[in-house]
Order: C-alpha cells, then sequence, then structure tokens
C-alpha cells in the first residue's frame, strides 16, 4: 500500500501593504488642523503658531514615521532639492567616478539629493533620461562626459539651469568645467625639460581628441619656450592605449637618436612603454624618464618604479561643476579650466651626460 503524500501547509497569505501614513493621520494624532500641520512642516514661520502645538506635531510625524510627498511638495514650494546627474560613461569607470563622488559631496553638504543617470553614449536614452528628470522636478542637471570633449546641448535643456563638467558647447552658452589639458602638457613637458631632457618622445593613439591635441600643443609651446624646436619625428600615434605605449615605445627607443625622455598622453599608454623599455634592457628612469597623464591610482602608484604623471582634476570638476549649479560659487557662460597639478614620483631623473 503506497504511502498518501504528506500534507503541504498552506502558503502564508501576501502580506498586506502598510497604509500610507497622510498628512490628515498627523493633523488627527496632534488634534490640530491639516492647514496648521502643513505650516509647521513647511516651516511658515510668518503664521502665529503656538511653539507647543509645533512641538506637539512635530511629535506627531516622528511617532508615526510621516514622509511628506516629495513630488507634491516640488510642486507647492518650487524647489524638490534633487539634483539631475546625466553621464554618457564615467559611472562604469573607477578613476573618473571621481566626478560623481566630488559632485555627490557638495550636494549632501547642502541638503540635496544626486539622480544619476548612465546613458552609454545611446542618444535616445539621454532623451529619455533628462524628460525623466524633468517630470521628477529636478532642481538642475549636471551634464558629465567620460572624455574632454565637445557636447551639443539637448533642446529639452533649453533654458533649464545645466552645468557641463568634463565638456562644453560649442557656442559656449551654458557653464562648463573642464580640465586645463594645454596646460599640463606644457607643465608636463618642462619637467622632464628641467631634468635636462631635450630629445622628448610623445606616445598618442589617434583618436583626435580634444585632450590629446591640446596635449601635444603643450609639449611643442614647453619647446618654444624654452627656446627649442619640438622635433615632430618624435611624436607617433598608434591605435590603443597600452598597445600604443609599447609599439610606440618601441618605434622610439630602437632609433640611433632615440629619446631620453617619453611623455605618454595616458598612464596606459606608459605603462607599456615600461615594458617596452624592459624588453630593450633600459631601466627606468636610469637610461629613461617616463611621464604620464590622467593619475590612474591603479596603474601609476603601482608600476615600479611609480610613475610620475599629472593628474586629471576628477573630484574638483564634480565639486565645482555641482557648487556652480547651487550658485555656492557661480562660473561664468563657457569653459573653467581647471589645473593639471604634477604628482612626482619615481620614473623620471636628470639626464645622463653623454
Amino acid at each position: 500500500m503506497s504511502e498518501s503524500p504528506a500534507a503541504q501547509p498552506p502558503s502564508a497569505p501576501p502580506r498586506p501593504r502598510p497604509a500610507r501614513i497622510t498628512m490628515q493621520d498627523v493633523a488627527r494624532a496632534a488634534q490640530v488642523s491639516q492647514t496648521t500641520v502643513s505650516f509647521v512642516l513647511n516651516k511658515r514661520a510668518e503664521v502665529s503658531i503656538p511653539q507647543e502645538t509645533r512641538d506637539r506635531v512635530w511629535q506627531a510625524v516622528a511617532s508615526l514615521g510621516y514622509r511628506p510627498n516629495a513630488m507634491a511638495r516640488a510642486l507647492r514650494q518650487g524647489t524638490s532639492n534633487l539634483i539631475g546627474f546625466v553621464t554618457d560613461e564615467i559611472a562604469t569607470t573607477p578613476f573618473a567616478g571621481q566626478i560623481v563622488r566630488g559632485a555627490q559631496d557638495v550636494a549632501w553638504q547642502h541638503r540635496r539629493i544626486l539622480m544619476m543617470v548612465n546613458t552609454d553614449h545611446q542618444s535616445d536614452l539621454e532623451q529619455e533620461a533628462l524628460g525623466a528628470l524633468l517630470q521628477h522636478q529636478v532642481d538642475a542637471i549636471i551634464l558629465a562626459a567620460m572624455s574632454h570633449k565637445a557636447i551639443t546641448l539637448p533642446p529639452l535643456l533649453a533654458g533649464f539651469p545645466v552645468v557641463l563638467v568634463n565638456a562644453y558647447s560649442e557656442d559656449d552658452r551654458v557653464p562648463a568645467v573642464v580640465p586645463d589639458e594645454h596646460r599640463g602638457g606644457l607643465e608636463a613637458t618642462a619637467h622632464l625639460l628641467a631634468h635636462g631632457h631635450h630629445r622628448i618622445g610623445v606616445i598618442d593613439n589617434l583618436d583626435d581628441s580634444v585632450a590629446a591635441t591640446l596635449r601635444i600643443q603643450g609639449w611643442r609651446d614647453a619647446h618654444a619656450h624654452a627656446g627649442l624646436a619640438a622635433d615632430p619625428a618624435l611624436l607617433v600615434k598608434i591605435h590603443g592605449w597600452q598597445e600604443a605605449g609599447f609599439e610606440g615605445a618601441m618605434d622610439l627607443l630602437q632609433r640611433p637618436d632615440r629619446p631620453t625622455a617619453l611623455f605618454c598622453l595616458n598612464d596606459r599608454a606608459a605603462m607599456g612603454a615600461y615594458e617596452a623599455a624592459r624588453a630593450l634592457g633600459l631601466r627606468i628612469p636610469d637610461d629613461l624618464s617616463i611621464l604620464g597623464f590622467d593619475n590612474q591610482e591603479v596603474i601609476a602608484a603601482h608600476l615600479r618604479p611609480t610613475l610620475t604623471t599629472m593628474q586629471l582634476p576628477h573630484h574638483e570638476m564634480g565639486r565645482r561643476g555641482m557648487r556652480a549649479l547651487l550658485g555656492v560659487e557661480p562660473l561664468p557662460r563657457g569653459r573653467t579650466l581647471l589645473h593639471c597639478p604634477l604628482v612626482e614620483r619615481a620614473s623620471v631623473a636628470r639626464r645622463r651626460s653623454d
């Protein structure tokens, strides 16, 4: 005789969703009118309400766990305390994520909430994201880019408070915070020149970006300021970054009149240049000095020897952008350039005498 299957316990009924506490509930608990509750919550100092009554309302709010309807409050007060942050790729890039951190730090200081959307370079998603943020009554929007570039301001944001970070509009009609790439390239090259290097190779990755163009111009201008001519033959452009660093360095370092220093326009290219130097039996910095750009901590501080590089001011860009948006530190329309400071480590030394 087969055993009958064990009886299954009845499944528990779904837990009812807790009822939302309303302003009317607060009024009932505090034994005041709903209008009085509204005046107290909105801190209407001009309305004469006894302090004892105000205290009773706040006690009811705390005991009931009441949370005001943010959307309704935004419509009433004309502000939501929400700031939109729209980016093309920055949220997925560890070192550039400092832009988000900089903006977030300032937002919290001023009791603002950041609503962030990562569009992954999809224009249709950007339009949808902007529409959603505007529907949520955000007070203002930061548009941030992964790489320093010119962008077209979406028509949806015409007349809306906007600040661009790591990007700028061609017509310079809105404030933008960007790194001073030209000065960075100039100071990087000047640092190598000051160490006696007069043949300084440059490794680029063929992307013709705003950053690369300005950094290379800084390399040229640093030579001119020193009364020297930058040798165009020492500028190599190869696709990729680490690959460009390796292949570009192999090209430059096997020439009879090889450069004694390399300026790599990205820390990943510098990492490739390290590999090439080792493959050729060159010691860094005794035989070859290498200087990077970006200060990607996961690379620059962990190469051996550690990499001297230029710091992209990601955190400061986010911080300044948010301060401008909140009116704490207003910026003029157009581009505000932020300094890219030199981070000295161990990969640059004085050129040895021939």
